[in-house]
């Protein structure tokens, strides 16, 4: 008998590492093999699609600011407003993106859809450049520009904007569901995806703010707009080539629909008495897994929910056979708080958003009014950007090679950091760079009160360095932190718009961003004078970052409250039975 139940064991043993059973599916509707599907094999491609999306954006955000003032000529408010409405509309756009994916054509058919509306918008962005009757003007520099240009111009960004919409919560999730979370050394994989994928993420913009950004400043916008589109047609095909190598899911229909179940089943029960033993409410069978998905342990925190999963003896004969609005599982339930948890982090991570945002518009307003010679070689002023890549790289490999190991060892956990903790570390980072950033731009002014005309010019570039390379580490932390935590604490069938929160969170964070400017505008202009005059010189950012690292340090106390409360997903993995309540506050990583 025991050597039936070794040979039955060694079986599995053998089937889980051959075969995939997280309800995922090759290229052709069968379940995948371990060894041929997925993993780092299968993620290579989706990542270089990636590096060329974000080569793409960050050639176009970071260098926009400049565009609007000198080719649109809008003054800095304007164009600080419209860079802001841009990117939150681009990073708001994966919250529709998502729920498409999620909901109706899956995460590759999303990603192949959006990368050729993004492809439209780079070509049309493209063709206002170079056909004379969509040209801003006919000379170089336009003291006013054709209004056809600017409507051209505007649906070329915003269909980017669209394209991205579909392309980034999507790409990144396919990439993420590459690794199985059932199997142990592909879960290990899984938790450095994320930061080999923002890695690839800080080449792409590394180049994007280098190479693409020298080219629009010593060539012109258009030559530029042509290497971002054959890039992103080549990077296209090299995604298709990976076709055989990905696993797939399945769309799963509206994720709104069974929270929704579960809060008219929670309401229409509310009267029932709740069960001593949570045991008693309804799960379905771990042999179930397969066609449920992954079953959640019950937690104590929003009981009122738990009524849906209170099974009613109102002599029905098959509790299977009941109707979801009147009886959901526990699981179904536990996914719904899921959501509802995630509320109040989603909220506290927008000023971190904020400070985030001024690293695309004034930090780049401001390097390009301050002396920019190598030598002889005029650096451009978006490229400054770069060392806000290279501190998220530093600080990226330093958490996967040093970091994580050292806390793995040390702890026993395989994570090393909680998701919240990490996140934690990066605002800290974001509260440190508007301190900088602040004492910088007052340095900058006091230059220019002694000297109006070069003042700004006897200051090095390179001033703004520390605060580029501060905001990238704390990138490093925070935004890698906000990807894992989005995608990984979301119920299963919503990961795509678990990505789609994380890009949300920046997007409303622009928007923030926005209204704060003009509300400050009005404040301050009441009081005598603005801190946003015409020019930047007639500026006072200084004080405006101020405000930020105020904002950002009184929320960070928040937020610690809200992540010591936090309980995380719980993944059941052994019997329904054999959940631990014991510890909500800690639960476990799924």
């Amino acid at each position: 008998m025991d050597q039936q139940k070794k040979a039955k064991e060694m079986k599995d043993f053998d089937d889980e590492e051959k075969w995939v059973n997280d309800s995922s599916y090759d290229h052709q509707g069968r379940v995948p093999l371990r060894d041929s599907t997925g993993v780092w094999k299968a993620s290579l491609f989706i990542i270089a699609i990636e590096f060329s999306e974000r080569l793409s954006y960050f050639g176009i955000a970071t260098s926009l600011i400049i565009y609007l003032t000198k080719v649109i000529h809008q003054d800095l408010k304007t164009a600080a407003r419209s860079v802001n409405y841009w990117a939150g509309v681009t990073t708001l756009m994966p919250l529709f993106g998502g729920f498409i994916a999620d909901a109706y054509l899956g995460r590759f058919t999303t990603v192949l859809v959006s990368s050729i509306i993004y492809l439209l918008g780079l070509i049309l962005l493209t063709l206002s450049w170079f056909v004379p009757s969509l040209r801003a003007c006919n000379t170089e520099v336009c003291a006013e520009p054709r209004k056809v240009h600017e409507i051209v111009f505007f649906l070329a960004i915003y269909l980017i904007s669209i394209g991205t919409g579909g392309h980034k919560p999507s790409l990144e999730s396919f990439g993420a569901d590459q690794f199985d979370d059932d199997h142990s050394e592909e879960r290990k994989k899984k938790m450095s995806f994320f930061n080999w994928w923002n890695l690839s993420l800080c080449c792409g913009l590394l180049l994007g703010v280098t190479v693409i950004v020298y080219v629009q400043d010593h060539v012109n916008w258009g030559s530029a707009d042509i290497i971002l589109t054959i890039v992103m047609a080549f990077s296209l095909l090299i995604f298709l080539v990976g076709r055989p190598y990905y696993r797939y899911r399945a769309p799963s229909g509206s994720p709104l629909t069974p929270m929704l179940q579960v809060l008219v089943a929670a309401i229409s029960k509310r009267k029932l008495p709740y069960p001593t033993n949570p045991a008693e409410l309804y799960e379905v069978h771990k042999s179930q897994k397969q066609t449920q998905g992954r079953l959640l342990c019950h937690t104590k925190k929003l009981k009122f929910l738990d009524r849906a999963a209170i099974v009613d003896n109102n002599g029905d004969s098959l509790i299977e056979n009941r109707s979801p609005w009147k009886l959901a599982t526990v699981t179904k339930v536990e996914e719904m708080k899921l959501v509802l948890n995630m509320i109040p982090i989603w909220l506290a991570t927008l000023p971190f958003g904020i400070c985030v945002a001024q690293g695309s518009t004034f930090f780049i307003k401001q390097a390009a009014t301050m002396n920019r010679n190598v030598g002889n070689f005029p650096v451009p002023p978006a490229t400054i950007f770069a060392l806000s890549a290279i501190g998220m790289i530093v600080s990226v490999i330093l958490y996967e090679k040093v970091i994580v190991p050292a806390l793995r060892k040390a702890t026993g956990n395989e994570r090393g950091l909680k998701i919240l903790q990490r996140i934690g570390i990066g605002m800290v980072f974001s509260i440190t760079t508007m301190v900088v950033a602040a004492l910088v731009e007052r340095k900058r002014l006091a230059a220019v009160k002694k000297d109006p005309i070069h003042g700004s010019l006897s200051m090095s570039v390179f001033w703004l360095a520390p605060q580029f390379v501060i905001i990238g580490a704390g990138d490093g932390f925070a935004l890698v932190g906000l990807q894992e935590y989005f995608y990984d604490q979301v119920p299963d069938s919503m990961r795509s718009l678990g990505i789609a929160f994380y890009l949300s969170v920046i997007g409303a964070a622009n928007f923030v961003s926005s209204l704060l400017i003009t509300l400050v505008d009005h404040i301050t202009e009441k009081g005598g004078k603005s801190w946003f005059g015409k020019d930047l010189n007639s500026s006072r950012l200084d004080n405006f970052y101020w405000l930020l690292a105020i904002i950002t340090m009184a929320n960070l106390c928040v937020y610690v409250f809200l992540a010591r409360r936090y309980s995380y997903k719980n993944v059941q993995s052994l019997a329904v039975a054999n959940c631990n309540e014991e510890d909500d506050a800690a639960g476990s990583m799924a």
